[in-house]
């Protein structure tokens, strides 16, 4: 039997990108999954590529920036489960302008996405987590172990001229990560980050002329890099290409192993070697 059969994770934004792709890898592993997206669509097509590989998974369609959202997504994981081992905080999206372009909303936005939505979600969490673990530990001496994979960017780390506000929110999950390991060891639960570079998602693809555009609650947002920054980007990648979004779920999924149960509190930066 696969290690990860039986476990239980909670994987947002996972519609499409690195989301669909950690958890159907995830999937393929035997875990059983709680997958969100704000869109539906996307979300069904989740559930259906699960479906097909014989994975057990369901969806809950919400946008994770409502505050209700959090308690709703845990309390959706137990109902279904009755327990949880591993939250993958994917969910984000980008909004992209020069400081002096930035206005107060752009900057609350992503804050609220990037920085807020996991803390939320992993507060909301705490509340089933803390009890558990100290009955376990009355138990059997130590919690059973437990994983939390936030997603970051080396734009957060290294930081991205034109991403000022996206670039403070990936840098707040570095800090968010780093505590919480140092407040959840006790738990036995491990708390780590992934900081992507270039990954081939929609917020990369490649455009000619015009960027592309997202919706994101009824708000257009450029996307995509034009072919220009893509050539002078993969100059500073020494492996010379873009990542898929397969390799970026393969970062994520090792954090959730138990080949990473002593490893906790770090920043896994996965670009290439950029």
């Amino acid at each position: 039997m696969n290690v990860m059969t039986g476990k239980v994770a909670l994987v947002t934004g996972a519609g499409r990108g690195i989301g669909q792709a950690t958890a159907i890898r995830l999937a393929r592993e035997g875990v059983r999954l709680i997958v969100n997206d704000l869109d539906a669509a996307e979300l069904e097509t989740t559930l259906n590529t699960i479906a097909s590989i014989d994975g057990h998974a369901t969806g809950f369609v919400g946008d994770v920036c409502d505050p209700a959202t959090a308690d709703d997504l845990i309390q959706v994981c137990l109902s279904t489960y009755n327990q949880i081992d591993i939250i993958v905080n994917n969910a984000g999206y980008i909004w992209n302008g020069a400081m002096h372009n930035h206005t107060d909303e752009q900057w609350q936005a992503m804050l609220e996405i990037h920085a807020t939505a996991p803390f939320r979600i992993l507060r909301a969490f705490s509340e089933w987590l803390r009890p558990v673990a100290k009955a376990e530990i009355a138990s059997h001496g130590r919690a059973v172990g437990r994983k939390v994979v936030n997603v970051s960017s080396v734009s957060g780390t290294t930081g991205s001229a034109t991403q000022i506000a996206y670039a403070t929110g990936k840098a707040a999950v570095v800090g968010l990560t780093k505590t919480l390991a140092k407040e959840w060891g006790r738990y036995n639960v491990t708390v780590n980050a992934v900081a992507f570079g270039h990954i081939e998602t929609r917020l990369t693809q490649p455009f000619d002329q015009e960027p592309p555009a997202i919706d994101v609650m009824g708000r257009k947002h450029k996307v995509g890099l034009a072919a220009a920054q893509i050539k002078a980007m993969h100059k500073t990648v020494p492996l010379g290409r873009p990542g898929t979004v397969q390799e970026a779920a393969g970062a994520i999924y090792l954090l959730c192993t138990p080949d990473a149960d002593y490893i906790t509190g770090e920043v896994l930066t996965c670009s290439g070697g950029a």
